[in-house]
């Protein structure tokens, strides 16, 4: 019996949203949001991400222009998901134990995983509310300018962006690529009619009109691909650095 919830009909009916109403969001929805946030799972119990609301007009400015999307800055609700060792590091130090672990590779994946899981969990939230978001990775276009505006301390990173409010639009649902490309049992496969599924695939993308640019079509899936291989975002290469800044123990690309 294939039976459908609620809470499976809104995620398959998941549209980002840019643009948003005026209204405010009420104190109250903003406190269940903040549970829902401090209540995601998280890796081994340690809880090593959290959130910074951005309400600053000052700050969701600069980080509208990190991003470079306008519509952040019009946002009525812009919360910033971040890796924190910090927090733990200072309860180590606290009880004289050694801190060396907070600063390895292995700490700031899981902090990372945590701060994706929170971001979702406040998104299928806020749709629930019915609601609208949109994620923000845009804020990696420059993390040293994220650090600065958000005031990080050392072992904290941002990871994700998510704004959000009343929807003032009502965007296509967006094709995705079928499911026998996406989702293997026991190893991965690529079919062996990949190209017959990706070429319809890519057939389907131009039909779709992303209303940021609602007077045309989105380029094909593979005019995409091809677009992205070739772009080079000189400060994103500079991410690896950034961390190093911050005390993470990661290497930087030879």
């Amino acid at each position: 019996m294939n039976k459908q919830n609620s809470l499976i009909e809104q995620q398959l009916n998941h549209r980002t949203i840019r643009e948003f109403t005026e209204d405010q969001i009420s104190d109250q929805v903003i406190s269940q949001l903040e549970e829902v946030a401090i209540h995601t799972a998280t890796s081994t119990g340690m809880q090593y991400a959290s959130v910074i609301r951005v309400k600053d007009p000052e700050k969701k400015a600069q980080i509208a222009e990190v991003c470079n999307q306008d519509y952040v800055a019009r946002a009525p609700e812009l919360w910033i998901f971040i890796v924190d060792l910090y927090r733990n590091t200072q309860i180590a130090k606290e009880h004289d134990a050694d801190t060396v672990s907070s600063k390895q590779l292995e700490r700031f994946l899981q902090g990372y995983s945590d701060a994706v899981l929170m971001a979702q969990n406040v998104n299928n939230a806020v749709e629930s509310l019915d609601m609208g978001a949109v994620f923000l990775g845009s804020i990696q276009n420059n993390m040293g300018a994220m650090i600065d505006i958000l005031q990080l301390p050392e072992l904290t990173a941002p990871v994700l962006g998510l704004a959000f409010g009343h929807p003032n639009q009502e965007p296509q649902l967006k094709p995705r690529i079928p499911k026998e490309m996406r989702i293997f049992e026991d190893t991965y496969h690529y079919p062996d009619n990949a190209k017959e599924i990706m070429d319809a695939y890519d057939q389907e993308m131009t039909t779709y009109y992303d209303l940021r640019d609602s007077n045309r079509r989105v380029d094909s899936f593979y005019e995409q691909v091809v677009k992205k291989s070739n772009l080079r975002q000189s400060r994103r290469e500079e991410l690896i650095e950034d961390l190093r800044k911050q005390g993470f123990n990661v290497q930087p690309i030879e």
